[in-house]
């Protein structure tokens, strides 16, 4: 009898670490950090990235943006497509070349009231040679691109 109460207690605790990991496996994708981490408003109302805070975050499309500031949250909290970085956050170079890279959000710019991201201040300064012919090759490009992974780009 013994050995039945603990073989039915090791099944039960078993059973609940999967159930328990199945829940924190679906909560995996709100974990990832927008901009790695800066405050997307704080491009547009400070003038320059800066990294935001835990205390400061909220969820949108999956993804956790980070905040300075409260206020800050809740205005992209009011209007994120505006403080949204193009292209998902990719630099806007390498989709512009059918690429998606990751981003340094130290190197930017805001076009026409759109946040720009490049891979590197390198990357940046050829970006910045014709960056209303890039945009427009980005343009083209990103629906053909969104939804792919970048490693099969």
């Amino acid at each position: 009898m013994r050995f039945a109460n603990k073989f039915f207690i090791a099944i039960m605790v078993f059973v609940a670490s999967v159930a328990s990991a199945s829940v924190f496996a679906g909560e995996y994708s709100h974990s990832t950090p927008g901009i790695s981490g800066y405050d997307p408003v704080a491009y547009f109302t400070d003038g320059k990235p800066m990294r935001g805070s835990g205390y400061h975050v909220t969820v949108h499309d999956g993804v956790t943006y980070a905040f300075t500031t409260e206020e800050h949250k809740k205005v992209f909290e009011a209007n994120p497509q505006k403080y949204l970085p193009a292209y998902g956050g990719y630099c806007a170079y390498g989709v512009a070349v059918g690429k998606k890279f990751l981003v340094d959000p130290e190197a930017w710019k805001i076009v026409d009231g759109v946040l720009y991201l490049n891979l590197d201040k390198d990357i940046q300064r050829k970006w910045a040679k014709d960056i209303p012919g890039y945009i427009k090759k980005a343009e083209a490009n990103w629906p053909k691109i969104k939804d792919k992974a970048p490693g099969d780009l």
